[in-house]
């Protein structure tokens, strides 16, 4: 690292670290939210916002998560615009020669850490702290910035990657440093039973709620028990695998849970994230502890229309076939897979005739990025694979929330 480049990590963790003190306040406990652990779930609180946290804090919650959507809302609020001002200020009187998106980049993750910091002084448990999209694609500056964020404070942050090639096999490097990292954006069995066996992150996702949009949206169905379905199923392939490889330890996070229907059905996954709304209907929906059960290796028959010729796409988000199995097997055999990069993990998968990364062009990716998170179907080929065009959607919507973000930063480098 040369001389300006170790100057400013030492100067952006000087501002973005705070030490954490005190103890966690007693709060009461919750009988159903008791129950999912009893089952085996973790609860954990979906949102960037303290205040929403503290209405509905309970000692069943064991860490919260936030993403760039959740970030940018509260920068949108106000609440870090001193925090963005002493940033900018500081960073200048050292003299620091950066671009304006260097500028920007370094102010965003002093927020990030502020904003996860602000929930670890409130309730002393882990958060997860999401990288800035655009470093995705660039293994190097995943490992960089993750690192960093580590640093600031290794007792509570998870450091949240996006699934993309370089992810996989950043991931992998980070997780052999033995930092704890939440691998985001999963939307299928067959991407989290990759990254369990490559990169053996602690948490990988199932995004449950957009499958059953995506399902409405296209008339497709119901879209009842969709995401539910892929999340069980991703379940089971993980207990499996973590009983057949001993290195294998990931654990499934539900996420973008929408009601509180969905958090009683989902008992049982080993960890459930889970909006502040949809934790207060769970509470509030009358069931009783013993109408909380896990549905677990239950057969879920997901409200698809099976005329519908959209049908034929969705299989593939809970189905793990033994040729994909296969081609992990053969990936994990390969000498070379710690120096392989994003393009190379691509070029393996097209070799074995594997769909998980299709090349979108530039102008693919605007019409994505135009659409937002829950993609036209239509204007897709099958050739496409769903969980690859759902994954993409989602880093697209993140990136325009993150954009806004960085324009609020930007209008004060004026």
């Amino acid at each position: 690292m040369d001389t300006v480049s170790q100057k400013l990590d030492e100067l952006m963790h000087t501002l973005a670290y705070e030490k954490v003190e005190g103890v966690a306040s007693q709060v009461d406990s919750d009988p159903l939210l008791a129950r999912l652990k009893t089952l085996g779930s973790e609860v954990w609180v979906d949102t960037g916002e303290l205040e929403k946290a503290q209405d509905i804090w309970k000692h069943e919650m064991t860490a919260l998560t936030t993403n760039n959507t959740l970030a940018n809302q509260v920068v949108q609020s106000g609440i870090m615009d001193q925090v963005i001002e002493d940033t900018i200020k500081k960073i200048r009187r050292e003299g620091l020669e950066l671009s304006e998106e260097e500028l920007i980049l370094e102010v965003g993750f002093v927020i990030n850490c502020k904003i996860a910091l602000r929930l670890v002084q409130a309730f002393k448990v882990k958060v997860s702290v999401e990288l800035h999209p655009g470093v995705s694609k660039n293994i190097e500056r995943t490992l960089h910035y993750g690192r960093r964020y580590f640093k600031v404070c290794p007792e509570f942050f998870i450091v949240k990657v996006p699934l993309t090639p370089e992810g996989y096999l950043a991931v992998r490097k980070l997780t052999r440093e033995k930092i704890p990292i939440n691998f985001t954006l999963g939307f299928s069995s067959r991407q989290n039973y990759l990254a369990a066996r490559l990169s053996n992150p602690q948490f990988v996702n199932v995004f449950l709620g957009r499958l059953n949009q995506v399902v409405i949206d296209h008339k497709a169905g119901t879209g009842d028990q969709v995401g539910e379905k892929v999340a069980l199923a991703t379940q089971n392939a993980l207990i499996e695998a973590r009983e057949k490889f001993e290195d294998v330890q990931s654990r499934l996070i539900g996420a973008s849970i929408r009601n509180g229907d969905q958090v009683a059905f989902l008992a049982g996954l080993d960890v459930l994230t889970i909006p502040p709304k949809a934790i207060k209907e769970f509470q509030d929906s009358g069931k009783s502890i013993d109408q909380v059960v896990s549905h677990l290796k239950k057969e879920i028959r997901p409200g698809i229309d099976a005329s519908h010729p959209l049908s034929r796409r969705f299989p593939g988000l809970w189905e793990i076939p033994g040729n994909f199995i296969s081609f992990v097997d053969a990936l994990m055999s390969q000498d070379n897979l710690d120096e392989m990069d994003g393009d190379g993990l691509v070029e393996f998968c097209r070799n074995y005739g594997i769909d998980l990364f299709h090349s979108f062009s530039e102008v693919e990716f605007k019409q994505i990025y135009d659409h937002g998170k829950i993609p036209c179907l239509d204007n897709w080929p099958e050739s496409i694979a769903l969980d690859d065009l759902m994954t993409q959607s989602a880093l697209q919507s993140f990136t325009k929330d993150q954009n806004a973000l960085d324009d609020r930063i930007r209008s004060f480098l004026k």
